[in-house]
C-alpha cells in the first residue's frame, strides 16, 4: 500500500548471544534533547524536554530491536529514531505524543535507522489516535513520562545466561532506566553492567554460584534492590517492588 511506503520502518531484529561481539559499550542515559526541544520539561509530569519531529507508522508487533516480546494485547508502542535510540537507553520507556488529532502515550520498543532526531515510528493503531492515516507522515511533539503499569519490574535472563555469561534486560519499568549493576554471591561490591544496543546488560566474565543481587537506577536517581537467582537460560523473575 502507498500508505506503508509512506511510513519508516522499525529496525526489529533478533539479538545476539554469548561471544558474538554484539555487546555495545557502557549504559546510556535517557536521551539528550535533541535540536530544537525544549530547555527544560515542559508539561505536568515530565521527564525531559519535549522534542518535535515526525511521526510514521508501521506494522509494529511490540518486537523490535529492544527485544522485548510481542504485546498483541497492546499495541501503544513506538520506535525510536535512530540518534535519540542511545544504544537502548529508550527501550522500555514511555511518551507521550501529541500529532494534529490528538495525544496518545506509548511505550518504545523498537528502533527506525532512518527516522531522524526527533521523529517517532508509531504502531498503526497509535497512529490513528494522533492523525489520520492517510497522512501517512505528520508533526508531532513528544516527551517523556512515568508509564501507567501495574505490578513490579522484572528482569529477564537472556538465551545462553549463565554464571559464565550473564545478560538481564529489566521489563515493566514504570521509570527509563539508566544503570544495572550486580553483586555476586560472596561479592563484597557492586559491579556496573554494560548496556547493549538489544536492551540487555550484559557482563562477560565469571560469577560465583548462587543468587546475585541486582540493583537497577532509574531517570532521577530513584533505585530497586532484588534478589535474582543463578542465571540460567530464559527465566523471567519477578521483582520486589516498583519505580514511585
Amino acid at each position: 500500500m502507498l500508505l506503508a511506503s509512506l511510513a519508516a520502518c522499525g529496525g526489529g531484529g533478533s539479538a545476539d548471544g554469548p561471544g558474538t561481539g554484539a555487546d555495545a559499550p557502557s549504559p546510556s542515559p535517557a536521551p539528550a534533547p535533541a535540536p530544537g526541544a525544549s530547555p527544560a520539561p515542559s508539561a505536568p509530569g515530565a521527564l525531559s524536554p519535549t522534542y518535535t519531529g515526525e511521526g510514521t507508522f508501521y506494522g509494529a508487533t511490540g518486537e523490535g530491536n529492544c527485544t522485548f516480546d510481542a504485546s498483541p494485547g497492546n499495541l501503544m508502542v513506538a520506535a525510536m529514531n535512530g540518534p535519540d535510540y542511545a544504544g537502548s537507553a529508550v527501550c522500555g520507556q514511555f511518551v507521550a505524543v501529541t500529532g494534529p488529532k490528538g495525544a496518545i502515550t506509548v511505550r518504545i520498543t523498537d528502533q527506525c535507522p532512518e527516522c531522524k532526531s526527533g521523529d517517532l515510528d508509531l504502531s498503526e493503531s497509535a497512529f490513528a489516535r494522533i492523525a489520520d492515516p492517510v497522512a501517512g507522515r505528520v508533526p508531532i511533539r513528544w516527551h517523556v513520562v512515568p508509564g501507567d503499569v501495574t505490578g513490579p519490574v522484572s528482569y529477564r535472563y537472556k538465551e545462553g545466561s549463565s554464571r559464565w555469561w550473564v545478560a538481564i534486560q529489566v521489563r515493566n519499568h514504570r521509570l527509563p532506566i539508566t544503570g544495572l549493576e550486580i553483586k555476586p554471591s560472596g561479592s563484597a561490591d557492586w559491579i556496573a553492567v554494560a548496556r547493549t544496543d538489544y536492551n540487555y546488560f550484559v557482563h562477560p566474565s565469571a560469577i560465583a554460584t548462587g543468587p546475585l543481587q541486582v540493583r537497577i537506577t532509574a531517570l532521577g536517581g530513584a533505585t530497586l534492590i532484588d534478589t535474582l537467582p543463578e542465571p540460567s537460560d530464559g527465566v523471567v523473575v519477578a521483582g520486589a517492588g516498583q519505580f514511585p
